[in-house]
């Protein structure tokens, strides 16, 4: 089966033999348990639409959804979108003031929340009550189907608003064929450790239920691997990339639940090398793959690249891009002309999965847009046969060197260091910032980093001490600040 409608999703799988166990009941079941049929689920979907739409939700309504991090985000995103209504998922580890700024900017008919939440009306998650809802509301492929926001790395997220053709028909719908060697099995346990605010989840969501595995695992929190997976374990694991770094004493563990995995995923955001090798390494499976990912909210997927035990060196070759989806060329930053294969630039991207626009903010969108071309906002270089290799965020650059190969290289040297964050600052050396639970030895630190360009004095943290986004990025224009007093950088960051 392939995904289409979303309001009727799981109403369309429920059939299937699927099991899907949580790490913890849903925030709006509370009593329902942590395991469930698909059919239980679309039950749940259709009490959910029910509520909502007894609360007044209708078509071409904008319902906001801000609560803790769980998979019934996407639940209540397929009932608001059963009653034609256009769900706008916020992460509730968002800032106040942030979350204020993009509520202001929807302006959304209701907000369902389990937090405070300053709107005109507001409908508490705890108030849930089943209701039967109306017959689903059918709209067309163009028009708004979802929002979700982007990380906000590096300032006020922007709220992307995604079609059905966009998000669903043309990214969903790939990844729900049983692509033969790499594709999900019927016997697959598929694993999940996400941000489910995020339009990644509602884009897996409805692939996994259409491949239609054994069960479907799904952590709210990844410190609940250890439980949950190791009673568990999954064959395929799609997780941030946060999560695997924070696993990789367990993965190394004699606890390690991760022994069974054939096919990891990561997306979102920049891996690391050796946490990808950590992690290859505790499967037990003969030649396990790991499938990085590059793209962003607003494009879906651009590029991919499969690595294995002997390949995973390097993560900033990320592959070339997505076949019959993508391509990328790369433009002088300055000038925004197309330069030679080879030559580093800003990443252009062209793709039919594009988003519609953002919202009340469409003149940033258009700044972004040239003609059917997308700016990412990324430094790398595409070379002659295609690959494409990610340098930095261009409001991050550093001339004569890469933030990212930086910190590749110190995490490789320094195995005791969680992460390493180079920062960055205007008329400074690189900031690193190195996140371990030990103390950081300055002998060591200069023999790992004496053949790297010029940098300051390393801060250590711990990890909590970092600012993170939902998704466990680091927000790293408020490190920034907290650490020299301003967040200004070398780059122009006209393309954040």
């Amino acid at each position: 089966m392939k995904p289409h409608d979303m309001g009727t999703l799981f109403e369309q799988c429920s059939g299937a033999a699927t099991i899907v166990r949580l790490d913890r009941p849903f925030d709006i079941a509370p009593s329902g348990g942590d395991t469930y049929t698909v059919a239980q689920l679309a039950e749940l979907v259709l009490d959910a639409a029910g509520w909502l739409s007894e609360a007044g939700v209708r078509p071409g309504d904008r319902v906001a959804v801000v609560k803790r991090n769980h998979w019934d985000y996407d639940l209540l995103a397929c009932a608001v979108v059963r009653l034609g209504a256009v769900p706008a998922l916020l992460s509730g580890h968002l800032p106040g003031d942030t979350l204020e700024t993009l509520v202001k900017r929807l302006d959304p008919a209701l907000v369902v929340t389990d937090g405070e939440v300053s709107a005109p009306r507001v409908l508490r998650i705890d108030e849930f009550t089943a209701s039967r809802p109306p017959s689903p509301h059918r709209r067309r492929d163009d028009d708004p189907l979802i929002i979700n926001h982007t990380s906000g790395t590096t300032g006020v997220p922007k709220l992307v608003v995604h079609t059905t053709r966009t998000i669903i028909d043309r990214l969903a719908r790939p990844e729900s064929v049983r692509w033969p060697v790499i594709g999900t099995r019927r016997d697959d346990v598929m694993g999940n450790a996400s941000s489910y605010a995020h339009g990644r989840t509602f884009c897996w969501t409805a692939s996994a239920l259409c491949l239609a595995p054994r069960e479907i695992v799904l952590l709210s929190d990844a410190s609940s691997a250890a439980r949950v997976f190791g009673a568990h374990p999954p064959t395929v694991l799609e997780a941030l990339p946060s999560a695997y770094v924070r696993w990789r004493p367990l993965a190394a563990g004699p606890d390690n639940p991760f022994h069974a995995v054939r096919r990891f995923v990561s997306t979102y955001d920049a891996m690391h090398p050796p946490v990808i090798r950590t992690m290859l390494h505790a499967s037990r499976r003969r030649r396990p793959l790991w499938m990085q990912g590059w793209g962003q909210t607003e494009t879906g997927p651009l590029s991919f690249r499969f690595l294995t035990r002997s390949t995973a060196h390097t993560t900033r070759d990320l592959g070339r891009p997505m076949p019959g989806m993508a391509r990328l060329r790369v433009v002088d930053p300055q000038t925004l002309d197309p330069v030679p294969r080879g030559t580093a630039g800003l990443v252009f991207a062209r793709t039919r999965a594009r988003c519609a626009g953002y919202v009340g903010e469409q003149d940033r969108w258009d700044a972004k847009a040239d003609g059917p071309w997308w700016n990412t906002g990324d430094l790398g270089v595409v070379s002659r046969t295609g690959v494409v290799t990610l340098l930095d965020r261009e409001v991050d650059t550093v001339a004569g060197l890469s933030c990212l190969a930086v910190e590749d290289t110190v995490e490789d040297r320094l195995p005791d260091v969680q992460e390493c964050v180079l920062l960055a600052a205007s008329g400074k050396k690189p900031i690193p910032v190195v996140v371990t639970d030990t103390e950081l030895d300055l002998v060591e630190w200069r023999l790992a980093v004496a053949d790297l360009p010029p940098l300051a004095e390393p801060v250590v943290l711990r990890w909590d001490d970092v600012p993170r986004t939902g998704t466990g990025k680091v927000r790293r224009l408020e490190l920034l600040a907290r650490l020299v007093g301003a967040a200004e950088t070398n780059g122009s960051g006209r393309w954040t």
